[in-house]
């Protein structure tokens, strides 16, 4: 990992990302850019006339520049390479486009101005579009330690070994890496990849894996996946995202969908 983009937003996980993007570009020698985005447009739905927006401008742009301010000073102590961008525009769509040259984009848990217990479309869009793996981080990640133990949920599907994959990089700096599936229903459960596959495939790149098969009673796959890296101390996640089809996940949900509602710990997920 060896270029990082941040999304750059005034909302309760800013500081948590930051410092875990700073977390790991110390650890591993990589450049961050914090990408700050703004669109005008959302601020006046239907105002065909401008007099909404032109009176919201001014304020806007102030909130804009006084985070920028805050935020850059805030970084001007630290030991990192960084880079601030400012582009016009829906903050999804330009972290899709600047993705293309960076290695992983790390976003909060929620949309911003939506603090509820619902997870992040944003994310969820950048997990499924992008073409590097999203870092999902939570308020509460203040630091994150690349040498601690890194849990990673595996069934089988496509969608986990494309995440185990992309996670390689990150993995190699863990103390421990284990490779967790948890039993379902006969009628969900995937076999595209035994569980020993994921596990030889870290093998080939100097990664030990410890296979952990956890019983999931009557808990909630997501609880059950939490629960285990967290008795296990670790610092992150590795999850395919939305391994049934997103229709399904948004109706019925799904452990890709209660994982983001409300995060542990920081969450890895490609797809």
């Amino acid at each position: 990992m060896k270029s990082i983009l941040v999304h750059a937003a005034d909302d309760s996980a800013m500081e948590s990302r930051m410092q875990v993007a700073l977390d790991i570009a110390r650890a591993t020698g990589a450049h961050i850019t914090f990408l700050q985005s703004v669109s005008y447009e959302v601020f006046a739905p239907g105002d065909f006339y401008g007099s909404a927006m032109a009176a919201a401008l001014p304020q806007i742009k102030q909130a804009a520049e006084d985070f920028r301010a805050k935020t850059e000073a805030d970084l001007a102590n630290e030991d990192a390479v960084w880079e601030w961008k400012f582009l016009y525009g829906m903050a999804e769509d330009r972290l899709l486009e600047q993705s293309a040259l960076h290695d992983v984009i790390l976003v909060g848990p929620h949309d911003v101005g939506e603090n509820g217990k619902r997870p992040s479309r944003m994310a969820g869009e950048l997990a499924l579009k992008a073409p590097v793996p999203v870092l999902v981080v939570p308020d509460e990640a203040k630091r994150f330690n690349l040498s601690a133990p890194v849990l990673v949920a595996w069934n089988g599907s496509s969608e986990a070994a494309v995440a185990l994959r992309a996670a390689v990089p990150m993995l190699k700096y863990a103390s421990n890496v284990f490779l967790a599936c948890v039993a379902e229903d006969k009628s969900r459960e995937r076999h595209d990849f035994r569980l020993d596959e994921g596990a030889k495939y870290l093998s080939r790149h100097g990664v030990d894996a410890e296979i952990v098969e956890l019983p999931s009673g009557k808990l909630k796959v997501s609880d059950v996946l939490f629960s285990a890296a967290e008795k296990r101390g670790c610092s992150m996640m590795v999850m395919g995202a939305y391994g049934h089809s997103r229709f399904a996940e948004m109706l019925f949900g799904g452990v890709t969908r209660r994982s983001l509602t409300d995060p542990q710990m920081p969450i890895f997920l490609a797809h």
